[in-house]
């Protein structure tokens, strides 16, 4: 698939396209509410999209603007089991993008893991200004960065040794995830952890903004298998996601392009 492609060519007014194989799942909030602001929020380019959902509210969540899935409640295993992921996989330097409210992360014993710096990153002005007058110390801050463009920002002055890329690449069109992954990978970070859903067998191509689960490992992306995986223990939608996980890949292993499915 070129990457100049428009994503814009599906109804995100119209349910899920149950026809590709794989568990049957409901519609999210994420997805219910995109479809209610559809018309106003895709005139917006992809910063502007994004700055009017967090302005709103999109997803209604009382407390993280980043959604259901970033609260406490919903990252529980996440938060307990991300300090020994990185620990195994040696990590020092952080990319955390889009780092959201950072809500969630600020409850993750980052140093317990050896963590030694932490760069969060969002294209979302507000919320980079508020996460460093909130969260922002020596060893922690927040910069502006579009995933979809890059470059991505040096950690403590080197690329970062992974790429934590939660609950995004499934808001973004099939081209830019393509984006997305060109710039991780010419990054020089050594791993992207990214969201996966591991009984997923089938991905549809949305609107940028909008929400679907992904399978990095089925076409059109067709990665290799993770070399770690950290199932998250989802129980939204009454479990209906329970295969939600972080998928961790070396950033060699990332397409330049994604191929035509």
């Amino acid at each position: 698939m070129s990457l100049e492609r428009s994503a814009d060519s599906s109804d995100p007014s119209e349910p899920r396209d149950t026809a590709a194989p794989g568990p049957q799942r409901p519609r999210t909030v994420a997805e219910r509410r995109f479809a209610e602001r559809a018309s106003e929020l895709t005139t917006l380019d992809l910063p502007a999209r994004f700055a009017r959902m967090y302005e709103t509210n999109l997803w209604d969540n009382s407390e993280s603007r980043s959604g259901d899935g970033s609260s406490l409640a919903s990252t529980a295993g996440v938060r307990a089991s991300l300090p020994n992921l990185l620990r195994q996989l040696e990590v020092r330097r952080v990319l955390d993008v889009p780092c959201g409210d950072f809500h969630w992360m600020a409850h993750v014993d980052l140093a317990g893991a050896g963590v030694v710096a932490y760069v969060g990153g969002d294209v979302v002005d507000a919320i980079v200004q508020a996460n460093n007058a909130r969260y922002g110390r020596p060893g922690r801050s927040f910069v502006r960065v579009d995933l979809t463009s890059g470059p991505l920002p040096a950690v403590a002055g080197q690329p970062a040794d992974a790429v934590l890329c939660r609950d995004c690449l499934v808001h973004l069109s099939f081209a830019n995830i393509a984006r997305a992954m060109r710039v991780v990978r010419d990054s020089g970070a050594r791993y992207l952890i990214t969201t996966a859903f591991l009984e997923q067998s089938a991905n549809i191509d949305i609107i940028d903004g909008n929400w679907r689960p992904l399978n990095l490992e089925r076409p059109p992306f067709n990665l290799p298998s993770p070399v770690a995986v950290l199932v998250e223990g989802c129980e939204e939608e009454g479990g209906a996601f329970a295969d939600k996980a972080l998928g961790v890949w070396p950033a060699e292993d990332l397409p330049v392009y994604v191929p035509d499915r």
